[in-house]
């Protein structure tokens, strides 16, 4: 595999379509790929020629291209679609338990819960489909939950230009329950206000209520 020449990600960090060109042009091959997988068996202690694992390889491969599929995705593109007839509506629209699993950038182990989003809207909506898909974008990569919290609103923010923006995650972490201290069952809960959400505590209560009450 090809290394970076000194300075040159240094160079394009700021410019992130010359970066996701850069990766794309050093990415390994599928065969590659596969072999990798076959080491990390052998290193386990396993024989991945066995009969139970010779495919192995090929599977490992097909699922980590679906489960980090969100590489390959612009949440802009998702979002390029807004109706403007809604009557005037300029209230909250929340969009409450969006199910979403992720995988822990630390470990590659899989943390999972829901996402709640608000905004209040400027010049129209988003199809409520579509806060879903952003939701799908970020956490189908290697992810912290902070980070995931902060890409989703930054990007409904971006795209729609609303009055405000709030997002909640609640996810429990397999890292913390198979791993390390093993204990399973433990909520982790993350937010982030922008707006009126962020210049307004009581929009981030009326928030947290909708949520809470939703959940009910």
């Amino acid at each position: 595999m090809r290394g970076w020449p000194e300075g040159y990600m240094d160079a394009i960090i700021k410019h992130p379509a010359a970066k996701a060109v850069a990766l794309e042009s050093r990415r390994p091959s599928r065969e590659e790929a596969e072999d990798a997988v076959r080491t990390l068996i052998s290193y386990l202690g396993d024989d991945p020629d066995r009969e139970g694992l010779i495919d192995t390889p090929k599977r490992v491969v097909n699922a980590y291209s679906e489960l980090f599929g969100g590489y390959k995705q612009n949440p802009a593109h998702v979002l390029e679609r807004v109706f403007e007839e809604v009557g005037g509506y300029k209230d909250v629209v929340l969009v409450e338990g969006i199910p979403f699993h992720s995988h822990c950038e630390h470990h590659m182990v899989p943390f999972l819960g829901k996402v709640h989003v608000a905004y209040y809207p400027t010049d129209g909506v988003v199809g409520l489909s579509k806060i879903a898909r952003v939701v799908d974008v970020f956490a189908r990569r290697l992810q912290t939950q902070e980070n995931l919290t902060s890409q989703i609103i930054q990007a409904i923010d971006a795209e729609l230009n609303p009055r405000g923006v709030a997002v909640m995650i609640e996810a429990e972490h397999m890292c913390m329950a198979m791993r390390g201290i093993r204990k399973s069952g433990v909520t982790t809960t993350t937010t982030r206000f922008t707006g009126v959400f962020a210049k307004d505590p009581a929009e981030q209560v009326r928030f947290i209520t909708l949520v809470r009450g939703a959940q009910r």
